[in-house]
């Protein structure tokens, strides 16, 4: 399929050898099923773009997991075989482990791109994985463990929990069995009984139907969403200064209605798993910060293992403590 993919792109678009110096159209794919949660705010991003770089720049929506697994889009990204990818650190951590770590950041972007940790990053993405990272457009959108199984303690021992890299460390020192599957399995795993819960942010249960299959979610959360819109550093290099002025200024703004977008979109999303029925396992006082103090610990821990050079540098520029 990925090889089939890449040669059909490469035979429909043409590159020059030097800099677009004519309206360049850029293929672009996103890593979750499109109009869905985690897509929306990137679909946004291509309409600006479109609409303010005509004559300069466009952008070709292939579309999501239907065109490409979301495990392959990280090297798809780096191969030039797409030029702009909306993705997350945890689909790419088979291209540059680092990645993962945006889910640990305690500060918002703002603060990151003026402390360091953004330059930083910046230029693993270059070295990495050929890319440039543009924006981050999900951010402040916390973690949960769901379950069919009711827990009265911070222990899951004896369940299978489906994951993505994001959760594994975590889920894994609470006493998990843990399985790995692309988003678009989870629904037939729950119905199945293959996974008794799975981690996911507070939004986009619905999008994907999960909700009919889910009885319990655990609070409090943990980590951050992070959903992130790179460029293939090759294709970004043969853009013109207005070409990458257009990108910029849809990322730009996208990036600061994050956080206001999902502080609205957080607690719809809480209203409306209680509306359908999801009851909440809920750790108080000393457990919940128990709770969250081994989430961050697993989670950093899992980062400078698979890291040693940069993940204590990482985890300086993101971390509060």
């Amino acid at each position: 399929m990925y090889k089939k993919f890449a040669l059909g792109l490469f035979a429909a678009t043409f590159f020059c050898s030097s800099s677009f110096a004519q309206e360049v159209t850029l293929r672009a794919v996103t890593a979750f099923a499109e109009k869905t949660t985690y897509s929306r705010g990137f679909e946004k991003f291509i309409e600006r773009v479109n609409a303010d770089g005509k004559g300069l720049v466009q952008i070709n929506y292939i579309g999501g997991p239907k065109a490409m697994p979301p495990f392959e889009v990280g090297n798809a990204l780096k191969t030039g075989v797409v030029d702009i990818a909306n993705t997350t650190g945890a689909f790419t951590t088979n291209v540059m482990p680092e990645s993962d770590a945006w889910k640990l950041t305690e500060r918002p972007m703002s603060e990151l791109r003026k402390n360091g940790g953004y330059d930083y990053m910046a230029k693993l993405y270059a070295e990495k994985m050929n890319a440039i990272f543009l924006a981050r457009l999900v951010d402040n959108n916390p973690f949960h463990l769901y379950l069919n199984k009711p827990i009265s303690a911070p222990d899951l021992t004896g369940l299978k929990i489906r994951i993505t890299p994001v959760y594994r460390d975590f889920f894994q020192a609470l006493g998990a069995t843990v399985v790995q599957t692309p988003p678009g399995e989870v629904y037939t795993s729950l119905e199945r009984g293959v996974v008794d819960g799975y981690g996911w942010p507070i939004t986009g249960i619905f999008d994907l139907g999960w909700h009919e299959k889910t009885k319990y979610r655990v609070d409090p959360g943990f980590y951050t969403a992070e959903v992130s819109v790179l460029v293939n550093k090759t294709t970004w290099d043969k853009l013109s200064d207005a070409q990458r002025a257009v990108l910029r200024k849809a990322a730009e703004r996208g990036e600061a209605e994050a956080i206001a977008e999902f502080d609205a979109e957080n607690a719809k999303d809480t209203k409306r798993q209680a509306d359908a029925g999801i009851q909440t396992i809920k750790f108080d006082g000393a457990a919940a910060e128990a709770y969250r103090t081994k989430a961050y610990q697993a989670g950093w821990d899992g980062i400078i293992k698979q890291s040693p050079e940069h993940g204590p540098k990482i985890r300086e520029f993101f971390s509060k403590k």
